[in-house]
């Protein structure tokens, strides 16, 4: 049976590092589409070496960014990445398979994400297990959640393929950090929005709960220090979120 066609879809800023290894994951799509939002550091002519579909569009933050770049999809399997992901070849090989005998009930595939950072791939605590559903049929499909952390809503059945989807999240401590400075800060802002009131509660205890949570009863100790540093990051991200609401409610009350 032939399978049918794949739209490969990548949305990218300043990605030089690691946009050649997503895009090369993609090669057996039967087109890529990359949406870049603006960025100065050659990620976009590394990207028109595998596709002449690059779009620029103005971020329009994560969840319609991705929405955007789902419309300029011509298939309706699409196959959506972050540009610091990239798919194993057993993976790339068992979507193949899995679309060639594909039922008219399913409507997407959930992938086995790991994270590779501090030198080791991180398979228990924090960000593992982390299934992702990144292949679906557009036409049942749809990009939903609160900034940064988007997920795809899906009419109909996923199933699960076993290969891994890699992900190569943060360079270093540094990168790790000022990221979670930014994400704290649009969830905070969303959170606001949302009229989520602050509670002292809410920064003393989800932090702490969060820790044990990756730390302890996901075995993120068994990752050595780099499990302790990605626990005790993540714990830091959720209290900053919800010292960073309490900031931004002061200041709408002024």
């Amino acid at each position: 049976m032939s399978r049918p066609p794949i739209s490969g879809v990548v949305i990218c800023f300043n990605e030089r590092e690691t946009i050649a290894r997503c895009l090369e994951s993609l090669a057996f799509c039967d087109e890529i589409v990359v949406v870049d939002s603006g960025s100065t550091d050659g990620t976009v002519d590394i990207a028109k070496r595998y596709t002449d579909r690059v779009v620029t569009q103005e971020f329009l933050g994560y969840v319609k960014q991705k929405n955007f770049a789902l419309e300029l999809a011509q298939y309706d399997w699409v196959l959506s990445l972050d540009a610091d992901e990239g798919l194993s070849d057993e993976l790339a090989t068992e979507i193949q398979l899995a679309l060639e005998n594909v039922s008219d009930d399913t409507s997407g595939f959930v992938l086995d994400r790991m994270t590779f950072f501090l030198g080791i791939w991180h398979d228990a605590g924090e960000w593992y297990p982390d299934p992702q559903l990144r292949l679906f049929r557009r036409s049942r499909g749809r990009w939903v959640g609160r900034d940064p952390h988007d997920r795809v809503e899906l009419q109909g059945r996923s199933l699960k393929l076993a290969g891994r989807l890699g992900h190569w999240n943060y360079r270093d401590l540094a990168d790790h950090i000022r990221t979670v400075d930014r994400f704290s800060a649009l969830q905070a802002r969303e959170m606001l929005e949302e009229g989520v009131r602050f509670r002292v509660a809410d920064l003393v205890l989800r932090p702490l709960g969060r820790f044990l949570k990756g730390y302890v009863l996901r075995g993120g100790f068994r990752n050595g220090l780099p499990g302790f540093l990605v626990s005790i990051s993540t714990a830091y991200y959720v209290m900053m979120k919800y010292a960073k609401l309490w900031e931004l409610g002061r200041v709408k009350r002024k």
